[in-house]
């Protein structure tokens, strides 16, 4: 995230007065101009003009945003499961930026179950699935033969997204400092 110019500022907010000023006569399509589309239809629920939404696209919308959720915790575990096969197999090469990499994962995880209780269940769901990549993505990183990591996930859901857990220990090796040539 940068720091927004006056002009983007500027942009922004013209957008976001244009909104506003929704003309609820001439409705866009959902296929043509989606945005408005959005904007539209909150204004017609909020307006209490049931009648007029357009009921399908809404609940075809709502319903992805809980897909989208979904989606984000199995990537996001994926993400999570390969750095700490890493970790785990390659223990000299442990680094901040992998350190990161799995505190900030396990995060956004945690905040997507937090702010939908119901998918506390999903990553453990998911556990198998979401393994499967890993090892090949944690091999091509290391140069490590695939056979080095374990078939099967070697950590329990519960492991992956506790901010306590590091196999291995939470030990970042020291670095030698190179100078950069000029």
């Amino acid at each position: 995230m940068g720091v927004e110019s006056g002009f983007e500022t500027a942009a922004a907010g013209a957008y976001i007065r244009a909104m506003n000023k929704i003309d609820l006569k001439h409705l866009a399509g959902y296929e043509e101009d989606f945005a408005l589309w959005s904007a539209e239809q909150s204004a017609l629920i909020r307006a209490g003009k049931i009648d007029r939404v357009d009921l399908e696209n809404v609940a075809e919308e709502i319903e992805s945003l809980g897909r989208s959720d979904r989606q984000q915790i199995r990537n996001r575990m994926i993400v999570v499961l390969h750095h700490l096969l890493k970790w785990e197999f390659q223990p000299s090469e442990r680094s901040n930026s992998w350190a990161s990499t799995i505190v900030e994962q396990r995060g956004a995880i945690n905040d997507l179950i937090e702010e939908s209780p119901s998918l506390s269940p999903y990553p453990q769901s998911i556990l198998a699935r979401s393994y499967e990549p890993a090892p090949l993505a944690a091999a091509g990183d290391t140069g490590l033969p695939l056979e080095t990591f374990p078939s099967e996930s070697p950590y329990s859901a519960e492991q992956v997204l506790d901010p306590g857990f590091w196999p291995g220990g939470h030990d970042v090796p020291a670095r030698r400092k190179t100078r950069r040539k000029t």
